[in-house]
């Protein structure tokens, strides 16, 4: 049994497609790449690096099969941030309900973070997801989860809908 952590979790939408100002791209080399079905391995290391120290764990409960059948479905997309030819972040947009696209998950390795890379990754996402023409972009966050991640969802026009106290337990 792992160490038990309370939180609030909060449900955010956003209805139409926001005019944001330009995102500063990162500086030096990088690239944003699509991983086409990723091998679990690769995924569980995007995972537990970026969402260790913010108690990201369920995907960790998931056998490799069920976590396959997720992160190599042709309508759920991965995209990785390389930067200096390292993973420095990635998110994920779940297309499998096409009128309500799913941020999945967000986030920046953490020797990169506060270097503006989650900013650049939402703006990509968004424009990604709304390139499909869904009805409805959807994302939540918790109280776990980066200090700013709330705040930057809100400033990029996502509008809360919902809350709830969960616990979540770390896997050993």
């Amino acid at each position: 049994m792992g160490k038990k952590h309370k939180t609030i979790v909060t449900h955010l939408e956003m209805l139409a497609e926001p005019r944001l100002p330009p995102v500063p791209r990162p500086i030096g080399k990088y690239a944003l790449m699509r991983a086409e079905k990723p091998p679990v391995h690769f995924y569980r290391y995007l995972y537990d690096e970026v969402g260790r120290h913010y108690v990201w764990v369920n995907r960790k409960r998931l056998s490799d099969e069920a976590l396959a059948a997720i992160v190599q479905h042709d309508e759920v997309e991965i995209y990785v941030l390389y930067c200096g030819g390292i993973p420095a972040g990635f998110f994920e947009l779940d297309f499998r309900t096409p009128e309500r696209v799913e941020l999945s998950f967000l986030g920046v390795m953490p020797e990169h973070v506060g270097r503006g890379f989650g900013r650049f990754l939402l703006g990509e996402a968004i424009a990604l997801a709304w390139a499909r023409g869904p009805k409805r972009l959807i994302v939540q966050t918790c109280t776990l989860d980066h200090p700013r991640a709330l705040p930057l969802y809100q400033r990029y026009g996502f509008t809360p809908y919902a809350q709830e106290e969960a616990e979540l337990e770390e896997i050993d």
